[in-house]
C-alpha cells in the first residue's frame, strides 16, 4: 500500500470533496481516500498492483477538477 497526495485545483464546495471520495473509493485497489475542500487536495491510499496514481487523476479529471501528484 501507498498513500499520496493529490493537488485539487476547483472544487467550489465540500460536496465537491465528496463526490471525489465516493468516485475514488469504488475503485478497486483504494483503501482509503481524503478529501478536503479548504486545502484543495486529497490524500488517497491505494494497492500500486490493483490501480496507479494515472488512474486516479484521470478520475478526479473526469469530474472536472485540475489535478497532480504532490508527493
Amino acid at each position: 500500500m501507498v498513500k499520496k497526495k493529490f493537488k485539487i485545483v476547483g472544487m467550489h464546495c465540500t460536496s465537491c470533496a465528496l463526490l471525489i471520495d465516493g468516485d475514488l473509493e469504488d475503485l478497486e485497489g483504494v483503501t482509503f481516500s481524503a478529501t478536503s475542500y479548504a486545502r484543495q487536495e486529497t490524500i488517497v491510499e491505494f494497492d500500486e498492483s490493483k490501480v496507479t496514481h494515472e488512474k486516479i487523476l484521470e478520475i478526479i479529471k473526469k469530474n472536472g477538477y485540475d489535478a497532480e501528484v504532490t508527493s
